[in-house]
């Protein structure tokens, strides 16, 4: 597995893998909002409002990209591993990697449905500080997770 920053000509492929990952949690989450949501309006919503606001982070595996890594200065605004490569330590590699970008602590918020992130995230010493909702369109019960290293 190899870490390194988004090339431009890795963004098509690295928009597919966040859609169709997406797609897959929240359908099993069974989010409305999610239902309908095209690969074109990820392409738009991903260079609109993600990628232009983000440090992003790539993971390749056998020549092809199978997560990544949003990062804006402490706060984990996107993190995703294909479905086919979860279990493998990719996420572990992705968090360390922001870890190593933001030492003194991290924050991220992930939906409260979402077991496999939040065993993931508090496997890795994140505690969740805050229980919420999520903006529109999705409108669903999130929780914020911080992380601070030991002293």
């Amino acid at each position: 597995m190899k870490l390194r920053l988004l090339r431009d000509e890795d963004l098509d492929e690295t928009i597919e893998v966040w859609h169709e990952t997406r797609k897959e949690s929240h359908t099993a989450m069974n989010f409305a909002a999610e239902h309908g949501v095209t690969l074109d309006d990820s392409q738009r919503i991903f260079r609109e409002y993600i990628a232009p606001h983000s440090q992003l982070w790539v993971a390749e595996v056998r020549g092809e990209i199978v997560g990544f890594l949003a990062i804006r200065e402490s706060y984990v605004d996107r993190m995703y591993v294909k479905p086919s490569d979860q279990r493998s330590g990719i996420g572990t590699a992705l968090l360390e990697k922001a870890r190593e970008l933001s030492p003194g602590g991290l924050e991220l918020h992930t939906h409260r449905e979402n077991a496999p992130a939040r065993d993931f995230y508090e496997k890795h010493g994140f505690r969740a500080v805050r229980f919420g909702v999520s903006p529109p369109p999705e409108n669903e019960p999130d929780v914020e997770y911080e992380w601070r290293p030991s002293t």
